[in-house]
């Protein structure tokens, strides 16, 4: 069986980021989901729970932290192209999400983001396939 990643994130209003979330374009698993979380489907195994503050409360004994303060993880996508990460960029901020610095161009890599409703850092990048190789 192959390995799953379930990138768990707290949310203040489950159907807004929900909402949100399908602006850019991302599905959600039904089985996954309900009234205290949503399953978003990243890409083959790899999905994001959008998790009700209770509900993700649950799983820690440590306090949640703010996003829109402070950051504890940065989640990075990769896209096609970089017309590509533009385009989810500006989806996101049409979507009542916002940016945080402009994109950057490092010649084999651009890369660019957002942050949702509850401020978690999205990271967008389109590595060049002539890339440098480490």
């Amino acid at each position: 069986m192959s390995t799953q990643i379930f990138v768990n994130l707290p949310v203040r209003d489950l159907p807004a980021s929900v909402d949100f979330f399908k602006q850019l374009g991302f599905g959600f698993n039904n089985q996954f989901t309900d009234d205290t979380a949503a399953c978003m489907v990243i890409g083959d195994n790899i999905y994001a729970m959008l998790l009700t503050e209770a509900k993700f409360q649950t799983f820690t004994p440590k306090p949640i932290c703010d996003a829109r303060k402070s950051t504890e993880v940065l989640v990075c996508l990769s896209r096609d192209s970089r017309e590509a990460v533009e385009e989810m960029v500006k989806k996101a901020v049409s979507a009542g999400g916002s940016t945080y610095h402009p994109s950057q161009d490092h010649g084999f890599m651009y890369q660019h983001g957002f942050q949702d409703l509850d401020g978690h850092i999205w990271e967008l990048i389109h590595m060049s396939p002539e890339a440098p190789k480490g």
